[in-house]
């Protein structure tokens, strides 16, 4: 009988982008955890694997979400190798900026720029009243990243400034709960309306 070597290899660590490590990533808000997907992997595209099941996008990575949330308008629809590119630069930029995870950044980002409560209408007597309502945990997330994507586009409109450059600013101010972010400011509006509503 031949004897064969045996080698063992060590686990490899998924890292997004090949460059930043899912280890150490702590979601601090509670009601958030369940709806936003750390799970690791290399390549930020599920292809919409989700869509037909009820709460299936808590599942996909936050970092595609983000990417997802690029692509938006009209004109940017479909084009989801150039939103990876962003994302990917914007990424870049934040770590040499701060230093730290982007990932960790865009997590704390979505945590301070997720608003509690917010305002709807109810018709009663054909009078319609704006009344203050919790926001769903999913929604704030939504809301969250809708925000952060939408300072980032406005800032670079008509601006000598990227894109990348103009996310990765609203994610750190965002991230560092600085009121000249988009997304903070349209946060503590949205609550200061619900409040006047209550």
């Amino acid at each position: 009988m031949s004897r064969q070597a045996v080698t063992l290899t060590a686990p490899v660590q998924v890292r997004l982008f090949g460059k930043w490590s899912y280890e150490g990533v702590v979601i601090r808000d509670p009601s958030l955890k369940k709806y936003i997907s750390l799970k690791p992997v290399y390549l930020p595209h599920t292809g919409g694997r989700h869509e037909h099941r009820r709460f299936g996008k808590s599942e996909v990575p936050i970092v595609e979400r983000l990417i997802n949330k690029l692509m938006r308008p009209g004109r940017n629809t479909g084009k989801k190798h150039l939103a990876y590119n962003i994302v990917k630069r914007a990424f870049e930029l934040i770590h040499l900026r701060t230093g730290e995870n982007p990932i960790q950044v865009l997590i704390r980002a979505i945590e301070n720029s997720a608003p509690r409560e917010e305002t709807t209408r109810i018709m009663y007597g054909g009078i319609i009243y704006h009344v203050a309502v919790d926001v769903s945990p999913q929604r704030r997330v939504d809301i969250a990243l809708k925000n952060i994507v939408d300072g980032a586009r406005l800032a670079s409109f008509r601006n000598q400034k990227s894109i990348e450059e103009c996310l990765a600013d609203e994610l750190i101010a965002a991230s560092s709960n600085d009121p000249k972010s988009y997304a903070i400011a349209r946060k503590e509006e949205t609550e200061r309306i619900a409040l006047s509503s209550r």
